[in-house]
């Protein structure tokens, strides 16, 4: 089904942003045959002497290469490049995997001027097929040539794979009194279960942040976005997010954050967190067959950790999915997926809602119910669903999508 032609989800967002370049960031797409014909499938970002970078990833025992690469030069703080190809994930492939991205990063390192370990290097696609790096030779240097700043659409669809749109959002915050620019891209729609699907993200500021305090914010800023999202419970193994800090904004002032407690990172930080949760809401839109987007908040838990599980267990539930695609408000399947979570829960404590519907109210049907009403809010294309536990304060909201035959063609035919 990658690379073939499907609508765009009726989810999508109905405009996509401006996208302002960025000081120190230009990007670059080609084809270069990696698996499709007739689109872009790589993706070259140049970025200024000096960027630095920050990373999560995947906490599958399965990580691909370039999950592996990632890691491995991460410690180093620097970055001078990213380079991403779709259609082939170069996951479980051995030894080829490994030659393949070190390849890659030497091929993109003479391409830029800089050493391969200031290369970041990701893969999406068909997992189990060796890829051949020698496609990049050639390709990378070209690209090269011609990056410019304001290239983010063409550059969110160059890694796209059964997305059926590119995936952009750009932020403004204000550092000493500097205004800088945060703007990220994102892939996914099938293979979504982070937990730091096959999800990737990059997201470019020109702030000036050392690696240690952007590493801080990134990996804070991912718990209420990229971790709480999930379109089938499935962990990619190729899952990368990666944050980059070009430090131009100097120029104009930004003194340099090299402490991750520094309070002048306050606004950015609230930046930051409102792009990441965009960038992965935008994915639970895109989920392979999806029609409703579906957000779960759990209330009154005994932690915030407990009720995150809880509502994951309802978002991943099946039975939960389908039911919202057949908008059939059944509220009983709420009540199922509480029980399974194995968290603490009382039955005749919960109360569920469906958007400003309480359909249930301690252990029982809500003696109000109105089923034709619950039955026209269930038509909508974007279904709340709370549920309150009753035992604590804990609070937790994940973001998921209806499970519609359309994700059971698209995955069923993904290889052929």
């Amino acid at each position: 089904m990658a690379g073939k032609n499907v609508p765009v989800s009726p989810l999508a967002p109905k405009k996509t942003p401006k996208m302002p370049a960025i000081d120190g960031v230009a990007f670059a797409t080609a084809e270069a045959g990696i698996r499709y014909k007739g689109r872009t499938d790589v993706l070259l970002a140049v970025l200024a002497p000096g960027s630095t970078m920050a990373g999560v990833f995947t906490r599958s025992k399965c990580p691909s290469a370039a999950v592996d690469w990632c890691r491995q030069i991460l410690p180093g703080g620097k970055a001078r490049a990213v380079i991403v190809n779709s259609g082939n994930a170069n996951a479980f492939t051995g030894l080829k995997g490994r030659d393949a991205v070190k390849l890659t990063a030497e091929i993109g390192a003479k391409a830029v001027g800089c050493t391969p370990g200031e290369i970041a290097i990701a893969s999406t696609g068909v997992i189990g097929e060796p890829l051949d790096a020698t496609k990049f030779n050639g390709v990378l240097a070209e690209c090269a040539t011609r990056v410019k700043g304001d290239a983010w659409l063409e550059a969110a669809r160059a890694i796209m794979t059964t997305d059926t749109f590119p995936k952009v959002a750009t932020r403004k915050a204000k550092i000493d009194g500097v205004e800088v620019t945060i703007s990220g891209i994102a892939k996914g729609a099938g293979m979504i279960a982070p937990d730091m699907a096959t999800m990737l993200s990059f997201v470019f500021t020109d702030a000036a942040i050392d690696a240690g305090a952007l590493q801080e914010c990134l990996a804070k800023g991912v718990r209420g976005s990229f971790n709480a999202v999930t379109v089938d419970s499935d962990m990619s193994t190729s899952d990368t997010l990666m944050l980059f800090a070009t430090g131009q904004a100097a120029k104009r002032g930004q003194k340099a954050v090299t402490a991750p407690g520094d309070a002048r990172l306050g606004a950015f930080r609230r930046a930051l967190n409102a792009l990441l949760l965009d960038l992965a809401v935008q994915v639970a839109r895109d989920g392979e067959g999806a029609r409703k987007l579906i957000e779960v908040t759990v209330e009154g838990a005994t932690s915030s950790r407990s009720a995150k599980r809880i509502a994951m267990s309802i978002a991943n539930s099946p039975l939960v999915k389908t039911a919202v695609a057949g908008e059939d408000a059944n509220w009983g399947r709420i009540v199922m997926a509480v029980g399974k979570a194995g968290e603490p829960a009382e039955r005749d404590l919960l109360s569920i809602h469906f958007g400003p519907h309480r359909v249930a109210h301690l252990g029982a049907r809500d003696p109000g119910y109105d089923e034709a009403a619950v039955s026209a809010y269930m038509q909508g294309d974007h279904i709340r669903v709370r549920v309150e536990i009753g035992l604590g304060r804990g609070k937790a909201t994940v973001y998921t999508c209806d499970l519609t035959k359309a994700y059971v063609e698209i995955n069923g035919d993904y290889r052929s």
